[in-house]
């Protein structure tokens, strides 16, 4: 009987074209079974079956770009003064992402020379890929000491210290310290 009641719910669901993934069946002794029925029917009308079929481009920026061309030099080494993969410090890391990604951007070799060459933006408008300045004061036309690339929310790739190198990290230790950059938008 319950098996029966279990086939016609399942010829029932595919005749209206309803999944039914589960149904739960009282068994023997008043307790439950469920038992899952994995009849699922799609339906495709006949002018979409012959409609070409769109494939839709997910757009990449320039700044989408360089934020992932950071990322991908996690763990390389620091070196002071470095401008390579061989090793780089703050302000040559983000010197070399905007030089390598897409045709390239040509931007100064200091965190403080970067700084100037960039437009001020908020923290709301900034995008992966633009430079977040650390200063030495909450003042933000104070001497820019540090440089990193964001990656969105409260993260970005920086060239730390020797040991730790190139690493994805928060930049909320820098407290109101911190600003943030643009060339491209």
């Amino acid at each position: 009987m319950r098996r029966n009641w279990l086939a016609s719910a399942a010829v029932a669901a595919v005749a209206i074209s309803i999944p039914v993934t589960a149904v739960t069946v009282p068994a023997l002794g008043g307790t439950a079974q469920a038992a899952t029925i994995g009849l699922q029917q799609k339906t495709t009308p006949a002018s979409a079956a012959s409609a070409p079929k769109r494939v839709l481009k997910k757009v990449v920026t320039w700044n989408m770009a360089a934020a992932t061309l950071a990322k991908r030099l996690v763990g390389d080494p620091y070196e002071w003064g470095g401008t390579s993969p061989a090793g780089f410090d703050c302000s040559g890391l983000a010197q070399w992402v905007y030089r390598h990604t897409g045709h390239g951007k040509l931007i100064q070799r200091t965190a403080e020379s970067q700084f100037l060459q960039f437009r001020r933006i908020s923290h709301a408008a900034a995008r992966p890929g633009d430079l977040v300045f650390f200063h030495d004061s909450s003042y933000p036309g104070s001497y820019v000491y540090h440089v990193g690339v964001y990656e969105g929310g409260e993260y970005m790739v920086a060239a730390t210290t020797y040991g730790e190198g190139v690493q994805l990290q928060s930049f909320a230790w820098g407290g109101n310290t911190v600003t943030f950059g643009t060339i491209t938008h």
